[in-house]
């Protein structure tokens, strides 16, 4: 019975469409956004296996928005749960097509509780399951996380992980060197989720994972902590060969900047790959802001062609007020395909962008990227 259940994972993970790489860039430029929650914080974005955007958001109560056109239109707030902390990691298991959303009562460290959707994000119900603490016994946090992944290569094929993180006691500056970043997955369609070794930095926290075409997971982390030599004020880098299990090969990020420069205290950022086969094409989000006048402001869009090794381009979103972000790029075979959609905090609420790959390549010919 296992080895069928195992067959059925694998087929309709192999079976996974991916787009061509024509079809990512056959459209003029184009680039919109909208404003599209007010008040509260905390975003994350995800694309249902019909093609459905669903935006989660909150920071007293955890709500979500839809859009079946591919970002066009949006309709009303759908209460996941109230009152609740967004916990961040929001994930779509893409073999059971269940949309998964983590709540905390509060912030962390709080109790966790997770929500899950079979209807496309329409409604939601609490989910019981257990999360089992790592190595050193530590219950890990959700908050405040990118989006989870369903994994698609070799043996950890259908395999859902969402990046975690401990808080040591508190979020307080003395305790900054006992956090570090993690990862929690699961194994048995999310009835029970395993906490994976801890990111090789402390001080680390809030942070996002990509599967790459060879089947390596790039872990991309914030972090906000300075005495061991290490630059705070850039992302933080491991990888994962073993599913997300452990993390090795530690790097920081000479290129990606970790929020404000002006001070050690990162920022969450989005990211996501293009869904090509072939290719490891990787968006990250965060902000160029050099000094305390301007604060959180300045978001903008890097882009790798070979899987996080080097980011040669980059582009503004929004000069403007700029925080938190989430991003995802669009599914193969629905109305998302050949999109970038990204959620940020902004002023008072959340703004949503979308946009193609020919407006963020600016004219640049992707060929002088690309192994073509």
């Amino acid at each position: 019975m296992r080895f069928g259940i195992l067959i059925i994972i694998l087929t309709l993970l192999s079976c996974e469409q991916n787009s061509n790489l024509t079809n990512w860039l056959k459209e003029d430029p184009f680039f919109n956004s909208q404003n599209l929650f007010s008040n509260e914080r905390f975003p994350n974005l995800v694309i249902s296996n019909n093609g459905t955007l669903i935006a989660t958001w909150g920071s007293s109560k955890v709500v979500a928005k839809r859009s079946t056109n591919g970002g066009r239109s949006w309709g009303n707030e759908i209460i996941i749960s109230d009152p609740g902390f967004h916990g961040g990691g929001t994930l779509v298991d893409e073999v059971t097509s269940n949309i998964f959303v983590f709540v905390e009562e509060g912030h962390p460290i709080s109790p966790i509780q997770i929500y899950v959707s079979n209807d496309d994000g329409q409604s939601w119900k609490k989910h019981d399951t257990k999360i089992n603490r790592d190595e050193n016994g530590n219950l890990p946090s959700m908050h405040m996380n990118e989006h989870g992944i369903t994994l698609k290569k070799g043996k950890y094929s259908g395999r859902l992980i969402r990046p975690s993180r401990y808080y040591g006691k508190n979020n307080s500056v003395e305790e900054y060197s006992n956090h570090y970043s993690n990862a929690i997955y699961s194994d048995d369609r999310g009835m029970t989720w395993h906490t994976s070794s801890p990111f090789p930095a402390f001080g680390t926290g809030e942070a996002a994972i990509e599967e790459l075409s060879s089947g390596i997971l790039y872990y991309n982390s914030r972090r906000h902590y300075s005495n061991d030599g290490l630059n705070p004020k850039m992302r933080h880098i491991a990888s994962s060969n073993d599913g997300g299990e452990t993390w090795k090969d530690l790097s920081v990020s000479k290129v990606l900047p970790d929020g404000a420069q002006f001070r050690d205290y990162g920022l969450m950022g989005g990211l996501t790959r293009i869904p090509l086969n072939d290719y490891d094409i990787l968006l990250f989000s965060n902000i160029i802001s050099l000094n305390k006048e301007s604060g959180r402001t300045n978001g903008y869009v890097w882009i790798s062609f070979d899987g996080g090794k080097s980011w040669p381009l980059k582009k503004s979103v929004d000069k403007g007020s700029f925080a938190y972000s989430s991003m995802i790029a669009g599914r193969p075979g629905t109305s998302t395909e050949g999109m970038v959609f990204l959620l940020y905090e902004s002023e008072s609420g959340a703004k949503f962008a979308h946009f193609n790959l020919q407006w963020l390549l600016s004219g640049a010919d992707i060929k002088n990227y690309l192994k073509l």
